[in-house]
């Protein structure tokens, strides 16, 4: 299983996006290759937040019901993982030892989803948020993408 990340997301619902090619070409390459694209709840909220935030701030600027329609479809096209109470025990541990603070706690509950999951590999644009983590495998987009049919 491939864990996809927000950004990826968020790049693949919004066609003006300089990277839309590059995240939805990732994502192509990896069903190619038969891998099971997974989300976690945290992802949906994130694209949430992005999508329906103005454009002034940074958002998309995209309306309640558009929003809706495309995390209804996300939630079809990719395996969403369970949240369970193991989830806040694993990322509790991971923040502590770790060190972890500030927005990169963000990602430590993603990597802590992952690891409950058996989830070893994520998909992101931000690759360097999770090289700390052992066992996690960071694919890269923009190298995903080039993997021929």
């Amino acid at each position: 299983m491939v864990l996809t990340d927000s950004n990826i997301l968020v790049r693949s619902i919004y066609p003006q996006d300089p990277q839309h090619v590059t995240a939805v070409g990732a994502l192509s390459a990896l069903r190619r290759r038969n891998e099971t694209l997974c989300i976690a709840p945290q992802n949906l909220i994130e694209l949430w937040v992005v999508a329906t935030r103005p454009r002034a701030d940074n958002g998309l600027g995209m309306d309640i019901a558009t929003v809706s329609r495309e995390i209804s479809e996300l939630r079809e096209l990719f395996f969403v993982l369970p949240y369970t109470s193991g989830v806040v025990q694993e990322w509790q541990r991971i923040v502590t030892t770790q060190a972890v603070s500030g927005k990169q706690t963000h990602d430590a509950h993603l990597v802590a989803m992952m690891q409950v999951h058996s989830v070893a590999s994520i998909l992101t644009f931000n690759g360097k948020h999770f090289k700390r983590y052992p066992g996690i495998t960071v694919l890269n987009p923009e190298e995903i993408s080039k993997i021929p049919f």
